[in-house]
């Protein structure tokens, strides 16, 4: 299964999110509505497939505290993967590109201060985001693994 994770990874441009975090369900349903030509593919960090690229890349699997963007095997996070993510999708959110003019450290403190108090803000449920039928091509589910 190793090869197979590898293989996709390179396949695909990856944002791994949180699906029980409210915010980061938005987040998911925002990129379905704006991500037109299907560039990005949506992982849960809950899923097996989001738990193994975890594991890949080192990071926790049990507490999720940065969206993680996966560009052809290009790991990118905090207000990194987000300007990226964003310069990629039509105006006006293209133009937020421009925020990497900002200091790194400057927006990384300002995406940790939301994404630490996540929950607290917006709330968590008690089920992961329900991919249907209608906006599966969005995302990669753990059935790309068999």
């Amino acid at each position: 299964m190793p090869n197979q994770i590898q293989q996709l990874i390179q396949e695909h441009n990856m944002i791994l999110f949180d699906a029980q975090c409210v915010l980061c369900s938005a987040w998911a349903d925002f990129m379905i509505k704006h991500d037109h030509q299907t560039q990005f593919k949506l992982v849960s960090v809950q899923s097996q497939l989001g738990q193994q690229i975890l594991r890949k890349y080192q990071f926790p699997t049990d507490h999720f505290e940065t969206m993680i963007l996966l560009e052809k095997g290009q790991l990118y996070t905090e207000s990194t993967a987000f300007l990226r993510i964003m310069q990629r999708l039509d105006f006006p959110y293209s133009s937020l590109k421009y925020g990497k003019l900002l200091p790194k450290k400057l927006r990384d403190f300002a995406y940790r201060r939301i994404a630490l108090n996540r929950y607290r803000l917006f709330g968590k449920t008690e089920h992961c985001y329900v991919v249907g039928s209608d906006v599966e091509s969005h995302f990669l589910l753990d059935e790309k693994l068999k």
